[in-house]
């Protein structure tokens, strides 16, 4: 009997840490850095995630940014094969111990996250699957959709639409318009439980379903995703003005410290 009291009570603890925002020590969540692409838009020899912002490589806040979190155990880079061995530099110089290993990433980016899935280690009960170019995410918006995802299974970070949005048809006029107040632009961190991480990265590739991010990897085999509402300031580097924007809100956050 005293036995199955404690089994309640643990219960009952873990699901007022996950409310209260506190990581439970079962859900050891891994990030999978996704870092292995060829930067086109960007333009120049450097690729973006090494493109100094505020004197630090994009990749460098991102990685400092789940170092921080709360909720991640570990952080795992997927890379260009000739950028892997930077990172152990990158461990050393900014002291990221969470960092346990950086690996080749594929041909694309949904083959380069389902690579990373597979090396992160064995106690991972939950992936955080992001952007090394999204270098504004801040540790409190990580550990807000890793809750989310403890709750959930699978949980994005978005941000509500502010602007109509229009669907098109294959000739490019408008089709219909969705209402507003249900269109959300999806971020990262994405974050699911590994089990259902893997089961829909391996079904989608023997399928050949390409998606367009992670979530919609779930989507395909109907594993419902929680929207969590994070900053608009979360981007993706992607053109050279975005590196003038992440240097404005940098600096800006440096002067509330």
């Amino acid at each position: 009997m005293a036995k199955s009291n404690d089994k309640a009570v643990n219960k009952i603890a873990g699901i007022l840490r996950a409310i209260a925002g506190k990581p439970h020590p079962k859900n050891f969540t891994t990030a999978i850095i996704a870092a292995a692409g060829s930067s086109v838009r960007m333009g120049g020899d450097t690729t973006k995630q090494f493109i100094l912002v505020d004197g630090k490589p994009v990749v460098v806040h991102t990685l400092l940014a789940f170092e921080a979190a709360e909720c991640i155990n570990e952080i795992v880079v997927v890379a260009k094969e000739d950028e892997c061995s930077l990172y152990d530099e990158i461990r050393e110089k900014y002291n990221i111990t969470k960092l346990t290993r950086a690996v080749p990433g594929g041909n694309t980016r949904q083959e380069s996250t389902r690579i990373g899935s597979d090396a992160v280690d064995k106690r991972a009960k939950f992936v955080a699957i992001a952007d090394g170019a999204r270098c504004l995410v801040t540790p409190e918006e990580i550990d807000k959709v890793c809750h989310a995802a403890y709750q959930w299974r699978a949980a994005t970070a978005a941000i509500k639409a502010t602007d109509t949005v229009k669907i098109a048809d294959k000739s490019g006029f408008i089709e219909y318009t969705p209402e507003r107040k249900y269109t959300w632009q999806a971020q990262t961190p994405q974050v699911f439980a590994t089990n259902v991480y893997r089961t829909a990265a391996y079904a989608c590739r023997d399928e050949g379903f390409e998606a367009t991010d992670d979530n919609q990897l779930a989507e395909h085999i109907h594993i419902p995703v929680k929207l969590v509402e994070c900053s608009k300031e979360n981007i993706k580097i992607t053109e050279p003005s975005d590196i003038t924007y992440a240097e404005l809100v940098l600096q800006r956050r440096k002067l509330k410290e």
